[in-house]
């Protein structure tokens, strides 16, 4: 939906209901996302191997010095460009982003251009698992119930990549994620005073919380 309430808290759709708290609320690192989600250091390599092999090819052409420099400076300010939109593009998905987590629900507030909120209640979600980087940011990534459907293309880059059977949302370069995924795993567990094993939550395919059991048929 579409952040409307004038009265609404940043980065949620309407007020919270009296029931209801904030446990976090923060944003994703741009200059992480620039580096693990839209590869940037990938990219800057990709480019200086090209100018490597263009400076190579133009000096084995012979031709002159004061040529050969020109194209390299116009070939670098080409590839400067290209990483520079990277980095303003995940500045400003960063600047957009605010993830939220209540005491029901986990409340993705996103969108450049067009700012949309999708609520994901706790009910809805079957399990999830983080992601820790050595610098302490890190992903969250939800798994949600079987049955639940999430538009991929709508909720990129806040979306597991290459998911588009089954889309898992995911909460994105999030700093000192380990201590916000223990906040998550408490307000799912409703409140338990008992924090999560730090170890289980550096290893990204250990769950965060337990699959729920599937709903018996009534007799």
């Amino acid at each position: 939906m579409r952040e409307h309430d004038e009265g609404a808290v940043r980065g949620l759709p309407a007020r919270l209901p009296l029931s209801e708290t904030m446990v976090w609320q923060g944003a994703p690192r741009w200059a992480t996302l620039a580096l693990r989600a839209f590869h940037m250091r990938k990219l800057a390599i990709y480019f200086a191997v090209l100018l490597v092999w263009y400076a190579w090819s133009v000096f084995g052409a012979h031709e002159g010095a004061e040529e050969t420099a020109i194209d390299l400076l116009r070939a670098t300010g080409v590839a400067s460009a290209a990483i520079g939109l990277v980095g303003v593009f995940s500045w400003l998905v960063a600047r957009s982003t605010v993830y939220t987590i209540t005491s029901r629900r986990i409340v993705i507030r996103f969108g450049i251009a067009l700012p949309m909120t999708i609520n994901i209640p706790f009910t809805k979600i079957e399990a999830a698992a983080v992601k820790a980087n050595p610098d302490g940011s890190g992903d969250i990534l939800l798994t949600l119930a079987p049955g639940e459907k999430m538009s991929y293309m709508i909720l990129w880059p806040h979306v597991r990549p290459w998911t588009f059977r089954r889309v898992q949302p995911l909460l994105r370069a999030i700093p000192d994620a380990v201590t916000v995924a223990q906040l998550f795993g408490r307000a799912v567990a409703g409140g338990a005073a008992a924090p999560l094993a730090l170890g289980a939550l550096t290893r990204p395919d250990a769950p965060l919380i337990e699959p729920r059991p599937p709903i018996a048929a009534a007799a």
